[in-house]
């Protein structure tokens, strides 16, 4: 476990070029090809993080001043996903979960139960989140492990579900996204669609980046979308003229250049993709494989983030207007595009779409926030969580973006409370 511990501590910038250059020397690529591929997929997540921290930094204060402005005065306070997978990667279940999903998978993989080869180690701390929080209602190793695993064996079975319309829309081919927060919201992406078909006026609006820019040209590029939401956020955030003017750069930034890092990371995944692919088609003629991978791959698709950055003052709205919650987007609000992705090509990565249902999504997380907020703050204090600087320790908490506050995680949290 302190191999693993030490692996995950490195980050995915550090740890996916080390797994995937064993990868390309168990599929027999060339050790310096196997090398550029890895390099090419450390240096593609590494400009993924760099742009994404970039979209954070600049959002972050814009979404405090906004939380000030509209005056909030809510009793348990979103933390951020940072707080979550110290949570998750902090609990006694670690080793077993851990172990056990690795296990799980490659059993699922010699019954041809799965297709995908989840290697997202990193974000196993989203389905371990709802097993710590379990584990601080039940204080059951038993019991958190096996919530942990059915919570990562549902994302795996949507990851399979959803892999070949992801990736045909997103153009990423041989990957699929057993991502356990973002995975849970597809059922409710495809209600939502669903129920959209059937509403007069609102089904025939059409309104991709690409109808915008072949409606209105130069409105639907990235570059446009993001400098509009970027201002847009910081006139509600109070800035000045020239925070106003330079939060629109950034947000544009962030917009052009993230499809740009995907770009070189889908490079060097190709490569290994390919040898994969042909080495398993001589091994396995009858059988199909999956790269389980992070969603971070699929934020930059302009639909996809323009709509997180519209989210940011519809759950603040949310927050004001929703009876009973008791939530206090805060943290996480820059994290909200995390919440939707997967749920985009069924809804034709429409922003109209998009955005009604990111507010479905973001009003369940309000409310299994609410819920399970005494026990998600007993299991940071169990960890000894080390909160933000603005985050005031005598609060309750729950963060926005995770397993725990997805529906599947609410659910298993509730069934425990008869453990408990």
């Amino acid at each position: 476990m302190g191999i693993i511990n030490s692996i995950i501590q490195l980050g995915p910038a550090v740890m996916m070029p080390i797994i995937f250059f064993i990868l390309a020397l168990v599929f027999r690529i060339k050790i310096g090809q196997g090398f550029k591929a890895a390099m090419l997929i450390g240096i593609g997540f590494v400009g993924i993080n760099l742009v994404i921290g970039l979209l954070l930094d600049s959002l972050g204060p814009a979404a405090q001043s906004m939380v000030d402005r509209f005056g909030l005065k809510l009793t348990v306070v979103d933390p951020g996903w940072p707080v979550g997978a110290t949570i998750g990667w902090g609990t006694p279940i670690v080793p077993f979960v851990v172990f056990g999903a690795i296990i799980l998978n490659l059993v699922l993989l010699l019954l041809k139960l799965t297709k995908t080869v989840n290697i997202d180690i990193f974000n196993y701390w989203q389905f371990m989140l709802t097993g710590g929080v379990v584990y601080a209602i039940t204080k059951s190793i038993t019991i958190s492990v096996i919530v942990s695993l059915l919570h990562f064996l549902i994302a795996i079975i949507i990851a399979d579900i959803t892999a070949k319309r992801i990736q045909e829309e997103f153009d990423l081919k041989g990957i699929s996204f057993a991502h356990a927060t973002s995975a849970i919201f597809v059922p409710i992406g495809i209600g939502m669609n669903w129920l959209i078909e059937r509403i007069p006026g609102l089904r025939n609006v059409k309104a991709s980046p690409d109808e915008i820019t072949k409606k209105y040209g130069i409105m639907g590029e990235p570059l446009t979308l993001g400098s509009i939401l970027g201002v847009l956020l910081g006139i509600l955030a109070g800035f000045n003229v020239a925070d106003i003017l330079t939060l629109g750069i950034k947000v544009a930034a962030v917009m052009v250049l993230l499809p740009s890092m995907i770009n070189i990371l889908v490079q060097g995944l190709d490569i290994i993709r390919e040898a994969a692919e042909a080495l398993l088609k001589k091994r396995f003629p009858d059988r199909e494989f999956y790269i389980g991978l992070d969603t971070a791959l699929l934020v930059g698709n302009p639909a996809v983030l323009a709509t997180g950055l519209l989210l940011i003052p519809g759950a603040l709205l949310l927050a004001i207007l929703l009876p009973g919650n008791k939530v206090l987007p805060f943290v996480d609000l820059a994290s909200l595009v995390f919440l939707i992705p997967m749920a985009a090509p069924y809804l034709k990565k429409n922003l109209i779409r998009l955005f009604i249902t990111g507010l479905v999504i973001v009003t369940l997380v309000l409310y299994a926030g609410t819920s399970i907020a005494p026990y998600y703050t007993e299991a940071a204090e169990m960890v000894n969580v080390k909160l933000p600087a603005n985050v005031s320790s005598t609060t309750e908490l729950a963060n926005l973006v995770g397993g725990a506050t997805t529906p599947l995680g609410w659910i298993f949290i509730e069934l425990s409370k008869l453990f408990s």
